[in-house]
């Protein structure tokens, strides 16, 4: 098969589709592999690099999208690669489409085969590819509202952690998944006031045999969050309905409530957003203001750390690759539910129940969309 790996043109995102190695793998299975030039200076891979394990290196995206029977990236496409895309052709990325309707169309009315990185399972249910990046995030949702709170950067002037005689801040995490698990993780270390939230007892449980009385773990009710979120000097929202739009559940009256110079950081922003005054923003341009409450709504927020992002997240997309350009989209589809769960749109049909009902489309079952191909 042949398979493309376009530079990404999000803004400040500085991943790449694949890192050199696994064009060595890929290419090695009889695969060709063509790399827009300086698609890996985020990662310090040169294009010798990428020359050296195999792949030929294009001078623009056009070029790599005409040769591509699959084309490999991190972060959905935008419009521009979007128009690049052809009937049968291969997406496999981030696509979060519930709360991107212009999106979601344009891959409908390309005809292509897109399957979402963010909805493959494995056999417990889980999402292995998206949860490196979740750990990424996690991790760095304490560190980014650590600095928030700092003074000059528009917050409190808290220390997370305190110093002898102090108190720490308290950190509110809401959702305790992997987002929130390495948040908390974290936010322990750096000796924060640490409480969870999360609506799954068993979930729970599970926190607390991990972090034991290093954190308060609660049960969440409407009243528990406004009671905690309120009461928070850092809210991190790590909550996930996987391929759906994110649910509200921090309001605008309760951001009103908070004490002034408080941070949030709405790790859920990709599908929407769990804070109803969140709204996408950039590495280049974090944050912004309401309610004299600090917002660090960034979209892509493992860009910022390519190299450790990229490689953890090519260890868990490696089989996936392989196994559609060995077997072909069909057959690799039909033989892994896992796989199959990551199909989002096929010939125009969108085949993931949550993005059609989030999005008011016909839903068109995986199987029967396969079928029909």
């Amino acid at each position: 098969m042949r398979i493309g790996v376009p530079k990404e043109i999000k803004t400040d995102e500085y991943r790449v589709g694949l890192v050199p190695e696994s064009v060595r793998e890929l290419t090695a299975m009889g695969h060709d592999i063509a790399v827009e030039t300086n698609a890996g200076i985020g990662i310090n891979a040169s294009d010798d690099d990428y020359r050296n394990a195999g792949a030929t290196v294009f001078a623009t995206a056009r070029e790599v999208f005409e040769f591509a029977d699959m084309i490999i990236k991190v972060k959905e496409p935008l419009a521009p690669e979007r128009a690049m895309l052809r009937e049968n052709q291969i997406l496999f990325t981030y696509l979060h489409l519930a709360p991107d309707p212009e999106q979601t169309r344009d891959l409908v009315d390309s005809g292509a085969v897109c399957i979402a990185y963010e909805t493959v399972t494995d056999d417990d249910g889980m999402l292995p590819i998206l949860a490196p990046m979740s750990k990424v995030a996690g991790r760095m949702a304490v560190q980014e509202g650590a600095w928030c709170l700092e003074r000059p950067h528009g917050g409190c002037g808290m220390l997370l952690g305190g110093v002898p005689g102090v108190e720490p801040a308290k950190v509110v995490i809401i959702g305790a998944g992997v987002v929130g698990t390495h948040s908390t993780h974290i936010a322990v270390g750096m000796g924060a006031d640490v409480w969870v939230l999360d609506r799954n007892v068993h979930v729970l449980d599970k926190h607390w045999m991990q972090f034991g009385r290093g954190t308060n773990g609660v049960y969440s009710t409407t009243s528990m969050l406004e009671k905690h979120v309120v009461d928070a000097d850092l809210v991190i929202g790590a909550v996930l309905v996987p391929g759906a739009t994110a649910p509200k559940l921090v309001t605008d009256e309760m951001i009103s409530a908070m004490r002034p110079n408080s941070v949030v950081v709405d790790v859920a922003i990709d599908q929407g957003g769990c804070f109803e005054t969140s709204r996408a923003t950039t590495h280049s341009d974090p944050t912004y203001r309401v309610h004299d409450v600090t917002h660090y709504c960034v979209a892509n927020m493992p860009g910022a750390v390519p190299k450790t992002s990229t490689y953890a997240l090519n260890n868990v997309v490696l089989p996936f690759a392989a196994s559609i350009a060995n077997l072909g989209y069909k057959e690799a589809l039909q033989s892994n539910p896992n796989l199959l769960a990551g199909l989002n749109v096929c010939h125009g049909k969108i085949t993931y129940k949550e993005v059609a009902d989030g999005l008011n489309y016909d839903y068109i079952p995986a199987e029967v969309a396969l079928a029909a191909a």
